[in-house]
């Protein structure tokens, strides 16, 4: 399976009371859909997954996967404590057509992560898991950073395909890169411009003849499938290996990444600001290293105090402020004040979507 290219890491919006609010998970599911992002992660960090019990997390995944067009890739956060408890809210994942899973270390007993305990939670959750696994190192969350020593032995597993790198450091990213370079290669379904085709994509968008129909394509109106987003012209599609994929966390260091060999990123600040994070990965994918720059500077600041200062709370104001729908964290997380959010605004008023 592909995963190159920008996915928004997206909010989990709440009421005033902290119940779910799904009418404002599909309204911003629909919008990222209409995007240029390759796809969505729910229910990583900044969709306060850890906030979550497991009935509602399937709640929000399950809502989240109906409002989303077809062609995205959708990508859920399973991450549990024990290898039981992340495999059931994989097989969740899975029902709601999901195409990949998420899944960060166990971190309260991350005194005992043995290199052994290490291995044997992520191989027996790929072992039981019935959607492709991308790892997760989020060492600024979990008291544990996956060394690169690991992540390469799990890279020869045939159902990790790839890992999320939150560290903020372009050398841990380029170090991964190099240690992944040789494990096992995989072909995968891609459209003749090499966009992703997951199985789950396929079966939901086929049509009689067995071409692929991708929504972008769009024309004169159709039937909607799975979320309201239809399609009606079908693309063939062709076949690309891949090695392990190896994917930036950290928005202020999106283009150093991709130059030091990450194939794309799945960035918070892409749910508040998803077209100047992709604008970032499309000049570098058309070589204007200087247009690229140019865009990596433009969320420099605005990425550092939103995201890495004002967390949660920051990026859910950043999304009401952008016109998607963040509302407050839920407790103990605390809102903004009214100072912070008029710091916000004047960071993204030339950051709008």
């Amino acid at each position: 399976m592909l995963i190159e290219g920008v996915y928004a890491a997206v909010t989990t919006p709440f009421y005033p009371d902290e119940r779910i609010y799904f009418r404002k998970i599909e309204a911003n599911m629909a919008r990222y859909s209409r995007s240029l992002l390759a796809g969505m992660v729910v229910l990583g960090s900044t969709g306060e997954a850890v906030m979550l019990d497991d009935a509602e997390a399937r709640d929000v995944l399950q809502a989240s996967a109906e409002a989303s067009a077809p062609e995205k890739v959708l990508i859920a956060g399973v991450g549990r404590e024990s290898v039981g408890a992340t495999v059931a809210l994989a097989e969740s994942a899975a029902e709601s057509r999901y195409d990949a899973i998420l899944v960060r270390p166990p971190s309260y007993y991350a005194g005992q992560l043995t290199k052994a305990a290490v291995l044997n939670y992520f191989r027996s959750v790929a072992d039981h898991s019935p959607l492709p696994v991308v790892l997760y190192n989020i060492p600024k969350c979990v008291p544990y950073q996956i060394p690169i020593g690991v992540i390469a032995e799990l890279a020869e597993h045939p159902s990790i395909i790839g890992i999320k790198d939150s560290s903020g450091s372009v050398e841990r990213i380029e170090a991964t890169v190099e240690a992944t370079r040789n494990a096992p290669r995989r072909a995968v379904t891609v459209t003749p411009i090499f966009e992703a085709v997951t199985d789950r994509m396929l079966k939901q968008a086929a049509v009689p003849d067995g071409t692929f129909v991708r929504a972008g394509d769009l024309s004169g109106g159709g039937e909607a499938r799975g979320g309201g987003m239809a399609a009606v012209a079908p693309n063939k599609t062709r076949s690309r290996e891949v090695g392990f994929q190896v994917l930036c966390g950290a928005g202020s260091v999106v283009l150093p990444s991709l130059e030091a060999g990450a194939c794309g990123a799945i960035l918070a600040f892409g749910a508040c600001a998803p077209q100047v994070c992709q604008e970032i990965y499309l000049a570098w994918k058309d070589h204007d290293r200087k247009l690229a720059t140019e865009k990596q500077q433009r969320i420099a600041a605005a990425n550092h105090r939103i995201v890495g200062s004002l967390g949660i709370a920051g990026v859910k104001y950043a999304c009401d402020f952008n016109g998607f729908y963040g509302g407050r964290p839920r407790s103990p997380l605390l809102g903004l004040t009214a100072e912070e959010k008029v710091e916000v605004e004047g960071l993204l008023a030339e950051i709008r979507n």
